[in-house]
C-alpha cells in the first residue's frame, strides 16, 4: 500500500494504517534527528515526538505535498526547536570534545588510522555544531541524508535558488571551521 493509502485510512481512523505509516519511516526520522542532534536518546525523543505531532496533524494533512515530505517537515522543525533549547546550556560530553584533547595509549598503524579517521569524523562533526542551525538542517539533508534539492526546498519551504545558494554557504563555512580547527590541532584535513 502506498503512502497516500496508508494517510487516507488513517484519517479514516485506522490505527493500524497509521502504524504501517511510522513502521515505514521509524528509522528515517531517528536517523535524521540523529545526525542533527548526534544524541541517540534525543534523536529517540525527537522520533516519537515527530509521529505524536503528525498523528494529531493527520486530518488537516491536505496532500498538498508528499506524506514524507511533510513528515520530515515536521521533523526538522522539532529537531531545530530542540537544538534552540539546548544551546542555551550547551554542554559536551567527554567523548564529544574536540578532536585531539584526549590522551593517546599505545598504538600500531592500524590504530593510529582508525585513531585518526575518527579524530576527522569528531572535528567535522564538532564544526557542524558550531555552524547556525539553517546551515546544520541543509548539510545535515543534503549531504548526511541525501535529499535532492527539489525535495529540501519543499521540506524547508524555500526556493531551490536558496538551497543551493544556502547549501554553498554551509559548505564554506564548514570547510573554514574544519580548517581552522585542523590548524589549532596540528592536522591537514579537507572537506
Amino acid at each position: 500500500m502506498d503512502d497516500r493509502e496508508l494517510v487516507e485510512k488513517a484519517q479514516a481512523g485506522s490505527q493500524d494504517a497509521f502504524g504501517a505509516l511510522v513502521e515505514r519511516y521509524r528509522v528515517k526520522m531517528f536517523n535524521l534527528a540523529y545526525s542533527l542532534t548526534r544524541n541517540r536518546e534525543a534523536a529517540d525523543d525527537l522520533a516519537q515526538e515527530v509521529f505524536i505531532k503528525a498523528y494529531l496533524a493527520l486530518p488537516n494533512f491536505k496532500f498538498r505535498s508528499a506524506f514524507g515530505t511533510w513528515l520530515y517537515r515536521i521533523a526538522v522543525n522539532a529537531s531545530k526547536d530542540f537544538l534552540r533549547k539546548e544551546t542555551k546550556v550547551r554542554k559536551i560530553p567527554l567523548e564529544d570534545s574536540p578532536p585531539g584533547t584526549l590522551m593517546q595509549e599505545d598504538s600500531t598503524p592500524e590504530i593510529d588510522e582508525a585513531r585518526e579517521k575518527e579524530k576527522q569524523k569528531k572535528m567535522v562533526h564538532f564544526a557542524l555544531e558550531s555552524l547556525p542551525k539553517n546551515y546544520q538542517v541543509i548539510l545535515t539533508l543534503r549531504d548526511i541524508q541525501g535529499f535532492p534539492y527539489g525535495e529540501i526546498s519543499r521540506m524547508l519551504k524555500i526556493s531551490p535558488g536558496t538551497v543551493d545558494s544556502r547549501l554553498h554557504r554551509a559548505r564554506k563555512l564548514l570547510r573554514k571551521k574544519v580548517h581552522q580547527l585542523s590548524a589549532r590541532l596540528g592536522g591537514d584535513y579537507a572537506v
